[in-house]
């Protein structure tokens, strides 16, 4: 288990281009989909759990999820796994972009990444979304199973955030706190 989990993370590690939440889909596919060692619901969790942990989030992801099945040595596995490739090809790349940085062909590449991990991440943004607000994967999404508390607190939490500019982590706690109480009366 720790050779696939090392070998599943090292590809999330190599293909993810454009930063940690571009890495949250690949792992979603390597985790759920492909080896099927959580259900969707446990990697949601996890993701949160490494959203509001100080830190990179494919880092976070990769030794939160390494802990959750197979403890400290997963943890370790799947972090070192998530760091490596890009440890190397950071090197790699920085060598050459040093000597090479001034060539329009390079710049041309790197501006043609950029839709890529917008829509990367945006896949990861709504695979979350629809499980908040359905209870079900984008593909499953049922309009009875609309989740009007998981909605307020979205459109709240967003308003909070982008109109007044509040302290993500307040956010987060606000809307915990507020999910606790409507959850506990009724």
């Amino acid at each position: 288990m720790l050779l696939q989990l090392f070998l599943s993370f090292l590809k999330v590690g190599l293909f993810s281009v454009g930063g940690g939440y571009a890495a949250i889909p690949l792992i979603q596919n390597q985790i759920v989909n492909v080896h099927g060692l959580m259900t969707m619901a446990e990697f949601t969790d996890l993701i949160t759990i490494a959203e509001m942990t100080p830190g990179p989030i494919s880092i976070n992801s990769a030794t939160f999820v390494g802990t959750q099945l197979a403890g400290l040595p997963g943890a370790l596995i799947c972090t070192l796994g998530c760091i490596l490739p890009a440890f190397i090809l950071c090197l790699i790349l920085a060598h050459f972009y040093y000597k090479y940085r001034n060539l329009s062909g390079v710049q041309t590449i790197l501006a043609s990444l950029r839709p890529a991990v917008v829509a990367l991440i945006s896949s990861a943004g709504l695979a979350i979304l629809s499980l908040a607000l359905f209870n079900a994967d984008k593909s499953e999404i049922v309009l009875a199973n609309f989740r009007p508390v998981e909605f307020c607190l979205f459109i709240g939490s967003l308003v909070a955030l982008r109109k007044f500019k509040f302290n993500p982590i307040m956010v987060i706690f606000g809307s915990g706190i507020i999910g606790t109480l409507v959850y506990s009366i009724f």
